[in-house]
């Protein structure tokens, strides 16, 4: 005969195995916590624990290779810096820093925008209408 106690905990651990079924993503959950608080019952030195390196093998580090500076003012990527004063500040001052090939890009934004807004509001013959 099972005592009262083994019924409970068997009942318990069917509703805790459905719940895992019908909900995965609560059980993961709940095994995020469990490992957190794992880990805080061991402590913080054994979790940030570096991994030990294998004496056997060699390693060897190769540095990225250094960029050199560019001293061609007009080199496509030069990075070239303007300063422009701040509006309703006498001494501010907001500097913009861009490659040669950025500067060229919005220089020709900003001409086709105005080329645009002049066009489209010169007098004269209006398309579509008579």
């Amino acid at each position: 005969m099972i005592s009262r106690t083994a019924n409970m905990y068997q009942k318990l651990t069917i509703v805790a195995l459905a719940s895992a079924l019908a909900f995965p993503s609560l059980a993961q959950e709940s095994e995020v916590e469990q490992a957190s608080e794992e880990a805080e019952q061991v402590g913080p030195e054994a979790v940030e624990a570096e991994p030990v390196a294998d004496p056997n093998i060699d390693v060897v580090e190769e540095k990225p290779a250094k960029k050199e500076k560019i001293t061609d003012r007009s080199h496509p990527d030069y990075v070239r810096c303007k300063s422009e004063s701040v509006i309703g500040s006498r001494a501010r001052r907001k500097r913009t820093c861009m490659t040669n090939r950025e500067w060229a890009l919005v220089s020709r934004r900003g001409n086709e925008a105005t080329r645009d807004f002049v066009q489209d509001n010169q007098p004269g013959f209006l398309p579509g209408s008579n």
